[in-house]
Parts: structure tokens; sequence; C-alpha cells
């Protein structure tokens, strides 16, 4: 998940986009682009509007998560619920709109006055900032804090390992540009230029039409650089970071909490997509997934700040009770929930033996872990119907999605392996639907002979040091890895590429987790960069996706729904589709 992106381009027509994606989002012709309710609201309410308006500020909203945050520096995060959480207090050039329904898909300026100004080859892009913008201390936010942003995010791997690529892999030639921890000059920098203090200019290597979708990334929020050095430099910035926001942080205890205040140098009138509803937030980390449900029912705790919705039994309770359920939300999340095949670990270097796992799956006990129809809708292809460019298509059809033993037991013999063989599938520890998922898969594949067993590791290192480790993926026999993944930003592209293009490899946090090579797939996002015409585009992101499940290399398991519960003391809330159908969080606030 990690992800999430957005952004309309001059050559992107979003509005295309967001009709389509809030089409699979639950919002239909219902949905709407700013409604309002005086009360809770009904079931699924927030999908299409405001629950709770509120003009009341003051108090003190109170977050809960099972595990940690991958990370709270903007340049080094990947997961969904961290981008959406940093915009408390990051901001980037551009982001979505802070409004319900499609319009939570329109790009926005957010530091930048506006989206981006394109050369006629698409390959410069021209932001100016906003006047007057200003870091927590006071002093003032310049263009060089948006280019060193992006050189330390995208240029120095060996410290920022977790977050997206874009930048360094396709766009932006460092001319041999080392990164800011090895080089502080950074007019040796030159994909990036500020001729003024307003002014950044994005030099591309090749054409990009989708750019402005790169500009809501929070690796685009600016840093000083006099703030990233010594001991708060690098890794330990993440402790602290300068804010933008409406808030700033107080303090950070990995794995414990997290404490939140007002930032009384942030300007409301130059920020119109985030509130300063409250005085202070806070997140209590390494909470049961149990207790975290528990504490939002009794009205211990505002929200669940990890966005993957209610466990077990808080679901059978929510949908069960009217006047629970009344407070909840099912909106379809944007994310693919799928189980990754890694073509490191043997026998899955045999295609034969990656087609026997996707004929041995029962997806439907995959559904029951993640909830049934609550939690999703069985999926057959890895870019979801969200997404334009998305094809219809199974390669490996079984009847009723519960796996074909017969088939599977074929795909095993062509491989070597007609009695099966035993490997290792992963999952996140802080993760009960995950582990519920890994067990289906376990009982899915044992029978065909297939032994699988199951292993655990912490969320917050899992994408950067476990499954996106090629090297710890071999040595530990991860042969499958339960995993899910959220729109970078909401094209084809923004789908597909960190996932499957053998262009996104890293020796850490790939997200590129099956380590998929195919020569095709890397040619085929070589090429669509370059494509202005957005239908030709799209048949390319179609194309892919068969290139990738004709690998075998990813089990598209659901097309996530996830079911969130609000406290009715909760205001301004609604679902923000740019941020993988979560709840705002930059305009919560609190009713009383």
């Amino acid at each position: 998940m990690n992800k999430k992106m957005r952004r309309g381009s001059a050559a992107v027509a979003l509005g295309a986009v967001a009709s389509l994606v809030l089409a699979a989002c639950g919002g239909g012709s219902n949905s709407s682009s700013g409604g309002s309710s005086t009360g809770s609201g009904t079931f699924n309410q927030a999908s299409k509007g405001w629950v709770n308006q509120s003009s009341h500020t003051g108090g003190t909203l109170r977050m809960l998560r099972t595990g940690d945050f991958d990370s709270l520096d903007p340049g080094n995060m990947y997961y969904a619920t961290a981008w959406n959480f940093s915009r408390l207090y990051a901001r980037p050039l551009l982001t979505f709109k802070s409004q319900p329904g499609d319009a939570s898909l329109d790009i926005v300026p957010d530091l930048a006055t506006g989206k981006g100004e394109a050369s006629a080859d698409l390959k410069t892009w021209t932001y100016k900032l906003k006047p007057g913008a200003k870091y927590a201390d006071g002093t003032a936010v310049k263009a060089a804090d948006v280019k060193y942003a992006v050189a330390r995010s995208n240029y120095s791997p060996e410290v920022m390992e977790k977050g997206p690529v874009y930048f360094r892999q396709y766009l932006l030639n460092p001319n041999g540009y080392k990164g800011p921890y090895k080089d502080k000059n950074l007019d040796d920098f030159k994909g990036v230029t500020t001729p003024d203090d307003q002014t950044v200019v994005f030099h591309l290597t090749q054409p990009f039409a989708e750019f402005d979708y790169l500009a809501t990334i929070p690796q685009t929020a600016p840093v000083p650089q006099a703030a990233d050095v010594g001991a708060k430099g690098g890794v330990n910035y993440t402790k602290y970071v300068v804010s933008t926001g409406p808030y700033k942080i107080d303090s950070y205890e990995p794995g414990k909490s997290i404490a939140l205040s007002k930032n009384t140098n942030w300007d409301a009138s130059s920020d119109p997509e985030r509130k300063q509803a409250v005085d202070k937030i806070t997140v209590q980390l390494g909470v049961s997934a149990d207790e975290v449900d528990n504490r939002q029912l009794s009205g211990d705790a505002e929200i669940d700040v990890q966005g993957n919705g209610v466990n077990a039994a808080a679901r059978s309770k929510i949908l069960s009770d009217p006047k629970l359920k009344k407070n909840a939300d099912n909106p379809n999340s944007g994310f693919l929930w799928y189980t990754a095949i890694s073509h490191l670990v043997a026998p899955f270097d045999n295609l034969h033996c990656r087609k026997a796992v996707q004929y041995a799956v029962d997806k439907t006990a995959y559904q029951a872990a993640y909830g049934g129809e609550s939690g999703g809708d069985v999926a057959t292809s890895v870019l979801p119907p969200s997404i334009k460019g998305h094809q219809s298509f199974d390669l490996y059809q079984t009847p009723g999605s519960k796996g074909d033993v017969t088939k599977a037991k074929a795909e095993l013999t062509q491989c070597g392996k007609p009695n099966g063989f035993s490997t290792n599938i992963s999952y996140r520890s802080e993760r009960p639907k995950e582990k519920a998922a890994a067990e289906s898969v376990k009982a899915s594949l044992a029978r065909v002979g297939i032994t699988v067993n199951i292993k655990n590791y912490p969320e917050d290192g899992y994408t950067g040091g476990v499954v996106g480790s090629p090297t710890f993926v071999k040595k530990n026999q991860l042969g499958l890895m339960v995993y899910g993944w959220a729109a970078d930003f909401p094209s084809g592209f923004g789908f597909l590429q960190q996932i499957t293009d053998p262009g996104a490899l890293k020796a850490t946090g790939s997200s590129n987790i099956s380590n998929i090579t195919d020569p095709a797939i890397r040619k085929a996002f070589q090429d669509v960069t370059s494509l202005k015409d957005e239908a030709a585009r799209e048949k390319v992101y179609g194309d892919i996706d068969k290139l990738v499940m004709q690998d075998a290399s990813i089990i598209p398991m659901l097309y996530a729904k996830n079911l969130y519960y609000r406290t009715p003391n909760l205001a301004n809330v609604f679902i923000n589709y740019g941020f993988s159908g979560m709840y705002d969080y930059a305009n919560l606030g609190l009713s009383k």
C-alpha cells in the first residue's frame, strides 16, 4: 500500500478518471461532491458526503494504531496511511481536493500556486510557490527546500530506502549526483533548478504527461537542508520533521506514541484543503487489533489511523447492530489484496510451479479472511476496475474462484514437482486479516501437496527490509508474501509500475517484491511515458497487466473494501479517494 497519487497534468483528463474510480468506490451515480449532515449519518454516508460537518474547534483527537508508520519522514514513506497522515504536517506542491466523492480525485494547489506549467515536449515542468509560506519555526519556505527534498528522497537510497523512485528511475537526470549525504553541494544536482526562491523547475529526461501526479507525492514537501544535518539528519529526520502543515510533531517514540499540536505559523488562508480543528492529536502505537476496535466502539478513541478497517469481532458487532452500523462506512478502498510469488525462491523460478499456485488457491477463503463481501470482491487481474486501462480477464479461472486441484496438479507435474514441495509465506504480524489470509493460502495449497510454513514480521519494516529486500527474501525462503497495493496515482502507470516493473527493483524497500524481471514488461513501461495520447497509454497498461498475469508472479485476490467505524463525536468526516479510500485525516475534528 501502499501508496497513492493523484494529479491532473496538461495531458490528463482527471475528471474521467475520477468518475471511473468513484464507480468502484461505492459512490456511483449517487456520489456527492460535498453533501453535509448534522448527525453521525447513515451507513456508508462518508463514502458519498460529509458526516458531522462542524465549525467547532478545540480538544484532543485520539488516534490508535496496531503497529508503527513505516516513517514519519515525508521523503521516506510509502504506506498509504503514512501519506494521508503526513498531510497534517507536510505540504507537497500539489494535493487532492478535500471534498467527498469524485471531487477528492481532483488535483489542486498545495504549496504551489497551481498545477505545473509544461513545455511543449512535456519534459520541463515549472511550479511557483505561494508567497508567505512558512515552517513551524517561522522561517520562510524556499524553492531550494523543495529541490533538496527531491534530492534527498531519490538520490540517497542508502538512507532513504522506503519511498517511490519515480524521479530517480524514470525522469530526472542526476548527472552523476550521489545525493546530499555524499555531496552537500546542491548545485551539482541538475535535475531540478530554482531560478529564484519561488520557482521550482523539473528537467525530465523524457516526456511524462502525468507529471502533476508526482507533484502530489510527499517527497515534494520542502525540507530545509540545514534541518537535515548532523545528529538530526538522514534517518533521524523522522523525529525532527519541520512542519509546513496545520500541526507540528512535538514528540515521537517509535512503536509507542506520537504527539502533535498546532503549528502557529500555518496560514489557513493559503491552505483551503486542511483544517486546524483540534488543539492536539495523539497517536498511540502498538495497540492490539481488537483493542483498537473496542476503544473506538466505546468512545475511548476516535479513529484507527491505520486505515485497514475493523477486524472480525467488531465487524460482526457493527453489521448486526443498526445503532453501530449507522456510524460505519464500507467504501471500496482502491487497494488490491494479493499474494506475491517470488522468482528468487525455488521452485518458483519455474513458471509452472507459479501457475500451480495460481490454480490451487481458493480466493473465496481469502475473501472470508477479509470479512466476506464487506472485505472486497474476488480479483482476477492486477489492475483494478477502478483504474482506466483495466481489462476484464481471468487467465486462471476456477469453478466459483475456489481453486482447481486437477489443473494445479497438472502444473506441478510440468514443473517437476508432482508430489508438491514446501515453501514459506509471510504476513505483517499486526494485521489479523493478513494472518487469516496466509492461513487460507496454506489450507488451499495443502490440497495439492504444497506445504506452507507461515512467518510473520513487523509491518513498519515489512516493505523496507523484509519482503522489499531481495536478499532477505532469498535467505529466508519467502516464496509467498501477503501484500496489498493502492495506486500511487489513478492511472495504470501509478498502480502498476512500482510493483511490476523490473526498473523499480531496489536492494531494499522494493515494492516489486515478486522480483519480476520480464524485459517485455520493462520495455512497455519505458515506451508508455512518451505516449501523449491517453487512450494509447491505457491500452499499454492493460497489456502490461496481462503480461504480469502470464508471468504468474502475482495472485490477485481481492479488489478491497474496508469497514470503518467513526465515533459519533468525530466531525468533518468523509472518504478521500485520492488517499486510497481512507478517511481524510487532514480535516478531522470533534463535534463537542
